[in-house]
């Protein structure tokens, strides 16, 4: 690549870091110039998958940045290679002929909503914690043994917690191991779009071939089959032809078989069959790797305090660290400032306070106060490793308070009281929740503690001088 092709890319990396930095990726480096010829820009990717990727959702993006820094009226291509191969190892769901010899990888509806494979969506760069060690092992292993190791392999697990990834991870590395693999990975509607729509028309017999005569069916979200008799019924006949053949099944749900409504028992059956690998929600520890992975591949740096602040404020799942990270990306360039811990606060909306000041909310310490005075007990045992029923109650109502008048994570509120995990703070809350609305007594406890916290903040307030808040 000339100096000139070097500089030209420099500035249009430049320019989608600072335009549209949603879409940079730590391996935009191992794109090369091939050249421009007649205002046309080849780009040679040499990985399928990131080619695929580049070819459906970025040649815009690029285009205008390749406009912007060239100051040339010129189109983007993504290429295979510097002739411009056509690209054959990508066998991404496709078939072969039917039995008439007709080609069925052309028939629309069989392609209809194809699902995009991400790069992004690798083994590399997913973050194994103790939520899902093992579904990530079995993963690995039903790559390596195709239709040998675990078959079929259902993971489930709660929104966001990475099952995508993993089934995204399974196709791209079978991809890479196995390039002459016939692989069909697609989502349950889209399954089930297929087939009503080849009932209307009366082509079952092409629905069939497309989608049981595959080395590896990975179907996402496969929960949908609920109340679906007709589609369970097809359903049931291609999973049995394709386990009886050795094929590979790879199957996704936010619940676990058992769990699905209104899902027939045979399936049911057959889905326990293999492995069942559920994905927990990510501990305090992984969600901190989590963030330092995804700015890692945005090519973003970050300081050690803001992935622990960000993973100590949220803990729900991935998608929701994915968007705190993009808030926190795009505030720093809409106010030109470097990201660090106090921006990091103000783009989540967390009221970062001068030096001194004070905000209008009770502290962890007042809240201690509080419980011990209302219930009589002891900090040393509210804070400490005792579990009588005496102490119980007064430490789960703590955690709520604290939970519902401060702006303390789980885990910070957990720290607090013998530092506890931030599932038994969870519980605590939910616990207390569940509770007052059935007990009156309980709930007139609460009422009282509140009321005096937000008198005792009153007070404070009022008596601070006037000017400072």
């Amino acid at each position: 690549m000339s100096m000139a092709d070097q500089e030209l890319q420099q500035k249009m990396y430049a320019y989608l870091r600072r335009h549209h930095p949603e879409v940079c990726r730590h391996w935009f480096d191992q794109i090369k110039i091939a050249g421009v010829e007649g205002g046309l820009l080849r780009l040679v990717v040499n990985e399928p998958v990131r080619l695929k990727y580049l070819q459906r959702a970025c040649v815009a993006l690029f285009t205008e940045a390749a406009q912007a820094a060239s100051g040339r009226l010129m189109t983007v291509r993504f290429v295979a290679s510097d002739v411009e191969k056509v690209d054959t190892s990508v066998k991404l769901d496709r078939s072969s002929k039917n039995s008439l010899g007709e080609d069925v990888s052309e028939t629309p509806i069989l392609l209809d909503e194809q699902l995009l494979l991400s790069p992004d969506y690798c083994f590399d760069a997913f973050v194994v914690g103790p939520g899902n060690r093992l579904a990530h092992a079995a993963a690995v292993a039903v790559t390596s043994k195709l239709g040998r190791a675990y078959n079929p392999f259902f993971v489930h697990g709660a929104v966001g917690l990475g099952k995508t990834h993993l089934l995204q991870s399974i196709c791209q590395s079978t991809l890479r191991n196995q390039p002459s693999a016939r692989i069909l990975y697609i989502s349950c509607n889209t399954f089930m779009d297929a087939f009503l729509e080849c009932v209307k028309v009366g082509r079952m017999s092409d629905f069939r071939n497309r989608f049981r005569n595959v080395d590896l069916l990975v179907i996402d979200d496969i929960h949908f089959l609920s109340k679906r008799e007709q589609t369970q019924e097809e359903f049931f006949h291609t999973f049995n032809m394709l386990h009886q053949s050795g094929r590979q099944i790879v199957l996704s749900s936010d619940a676990a078989p058992s769990d699905i409504p209104d899902l027939e028992e045979r399936l049911v059956s057959r889905f326990n069959s293999g492995l069942v690998a559920r994905i927990d929600r990510p501990c305090y520890e992984t969600r901190v790797s989590i963030l330092k992975a995804k700015a890692k591949l945005h090519d973003l740096v970050l300081p050690e305090d803001v992935p622990a602040y960000v993973a100590a404020r949220i803990d729900s799942n991935i998608r929701e660290l994915e968007g705190a990270l993009t808030k926190i990306r795009g505030f720093a360039l809409a106010m030109g400032r470097p990201i660090n811990l106090d921006l990091a606060k103000e783009a989540l909306g967390v009221v970062v306070l001068a030096p001194g000041s004070k905000i209008n909310q009770p502290s962890m310490q007042t809240i201690l106060d509080s419980v011990v005075r209302y219930y009589d007990v002891k900090l040393t045992d509210l804070v400490g490793k005792r579990r009588h029923k005496s102490v119980v109650l007064p430490r789960q109502v703590c955690m709520w308070l604290a939970r519902r008048h401060t702006r303390y994570s789980l885990e910070e509120i957990g720290g607090y009281l013998g530092g506890r995990d931030h599932t038994t703070v969870l519980h605590a809350v939910r616990t207390v929740t569940a509770r007052s609305t059935m007990d009156d007594s309980l709930r007139a406890d609460v009422a009282r503690l509140e009321e005096g916290l937000t008198k005792n903040q009153d007070l404070k307030t009022a008596s601070q001088p006037v000017g400072k808040v």
